[in-house]
């Protein structure tokens, strides 16, 4: 017998954006594997040389979803292609195209943006912004649509750091009308150009653009049955359908990959600080069950003042510092090290005031002395512009990992409690009894496989560890070396005061 939510995706039809990234692929996967939805329209980017047919097909070769297809083997035919691009007017999708989402659309899941931190303003405006506007346009000449989820962020109003699951758009110095008719008449370059005078208090682009799209569905959305959607930040899956899986390294994962290649050794951090991450394979849930009851709310209590939104975060009494999670790498890195690294895994958690030195030290100084090596060697050198790109993203990233943000989650566990047994197992997005430790290790083990390419064999593992009993000997002996050479100077400058 189908669950609540099962009932409510048979037989429907779904139109998805950002269907190719991390998030988007959990719903593709988790929709077909677990419901009978009969159509998966996904709006996709064409790349030279590449169909957006054959974009698609090529997941079968993924071991994302080797699951799915080995449970139903023709599930990928259930989806259909719409080519198309947030950054073309009407969102690149052509006539026929159109008039097909419009007449057998039920629900719209809005998921496609640019998640650069540093993204130029008006690129990061067509694509969070305009595209969003768009998508609301669309989705009011659709005459069969019942539910329509607009993923956001947990932050996009980090200007709080006590956020609520409601509209912030007094943080706005204009709105979001105002911004893209601002963008219809001035250049690209001049919109970049002011850039810190528009975002105002944001932290960058990124956030700022996600508020302004929040803000285009408070004021255009009119009577459709739509709601918002807030993921923290979306790291590799729990447990559903495999362990650890991410197909990125946005975010920490950036921060584990480069800290795991023995690269990264310094981190602006503050170890205290709550780092707000999530399961990828929970949110896609929590998103799916955010579809079932707007489209059921809207059946049953008709259009509500505002879209609810719903925020997935660790709960208030579940959560983890950076310091846990910076540990966890390291820890990790020891036991099951890469087997192939820079040098041996380090890594500090250093304050605002005294990173610029600690990259010096350990970054920026090894790097021109490794690449000065590889020019010897007769080969291109290639850390001392990798470090400029890290310490770039690491200052970009800082307003997030020198905070805690603690947000209020109060309608999605109220959302939870409303499911029934069966769905919670099946959909299950209980951050509450998320089991940390579990997590963290299973992620490291699926970052080694699926983002590093190594395997988990018992050979890949030996020569893995050899590597890494070597390299931490030398780690230390040079670090006893510095001390000593640090002591002798301390000595001989103390012995000529005296």
């Amino acid at each position: 017998m189908d669950t609540g939510i099962q009932g409510f995706f048979k037989n429907k039809t779904v139109f998805l954006t950002g269907g190719s990234g991390l998030l988007g692929k959990v719903l593709i996967e988790k929709l077909l594997r677990t419901t009978d939805v009969k159509r998966i329209y996904t709006l996709t980017r064409p790349k030279r040389g590449v169909s957006v047919e054959d974009r698609i097909s090529a997941w079968e070769k993924e071991r994302f979803f080797k699951v799915l297809l080995k449970a139903r083997p023709q599930a990928l035919k259930r989806i259909s292609p719409i080519a198309g691009d947030c950054l073309e007017p009407d969102l690149g999708i052509s006539e026929s195209d159109r008039s097909l989402l419009v007449s057998n659309v039920q629900v719209v899941i809005h998921g496609a943006a640019t998640v650069r931190f540093d993204e130029a303003l008006h690129l990061a405006l067509a694509i969070n912004v305009r595209a969003t506007r768009m998508m609301i346009q669309l989705a009011k000449q659709m005459t069969q649509l019942v539910s329509f989820v607009h993923v956001s962020t947990a932050f996009s109003n980090c200007v709080k750091t006590d956020i609520e699951e409601r509209f912030y758009p007094e943080y706005l110095k204009d709105t979001s009308d105002k911004i893209l008719a601002l963008g219809e008449i001035l250049s690209n370059e001049t919109i970049d150009n002011l850039t810190t005078s528009l975002i105002g208090p944001f932290p960058n682009t990124y956030t700022y653009t996600k508020a302004l799209a929040e803000d285009v569905i408070l004021r255009e959305a009119g009577d459709l049955p739509l709601c918002v959607f807030r993921p923290a930040i979306i790291m590799t899956t729990y447990n559903d359908p495999i362990v650890g899986w991410t197909d990125n390294l946005n975010g920490p994962l950036a921060l584990i990959y480069g800290s795991a290649r023995g690269v990264v050794r310094v981190v602006l951090v503050d170890p205290k600080c709550k780092i707000s991450i999530v399961p990828a394979d929970l949110s896609g849930n929590a998103a799916l069950a955010c579809a079932w009851h707007t489209g059921e709310n809207s059946k049953r209590e008709g259009k509500a003042e505002k879209p609810t939104i719903y925020t997935l975060g660790a709960t208030k009494d579940n959560q983890i510092n950076y310091g846990r999670f910076v540990g966890s790498i390291y820890e990790h890195c020891d036991r099951i090290p890469l087997d192939q690294v820079l040098w041996y895994p380090i890594i500090l958690c250093i304050s605002p005031r005294l990173f610029p030195l600690a990259a010096l030290i350990f970054h920026t100084i090894p790097g021109y002395f490794l690449d000065a090596l590889l020019v010897l060697m007769g080969r291109k050198p290639f850390l001392t512009k990798l470090y400029k790109k890290i310490h770039k993203n690491i200052f970009n990233l800082r307003h997030f990992t020198t905070n805690s943000f603690n947000f209020v989650t109060k309608n999605t566990c109220n959302l939870f409690e409303e499911m029934s047994e069966q769905d919670r197992r099946l959909y299950n997005f209980d951050m509450e009894r998320l089991d940390w430790t579990e997590y963290l290790n299973g992620s490291m083990d699926g970052f080694r496989e699926y983002v590093a390419k190594e395997p988990t064999t018992k050979e890949s593992l030996a020569k893995a560890r050899k590597l890494g009993k070597r390299l931490k000997v030398l780690h230390y002996s040079f670090m006893a070396s510095l001390g000593s050479l640090a002591a002798y100077g301390l000595w001989l400058l103390a012995k000529f005061i005296i």
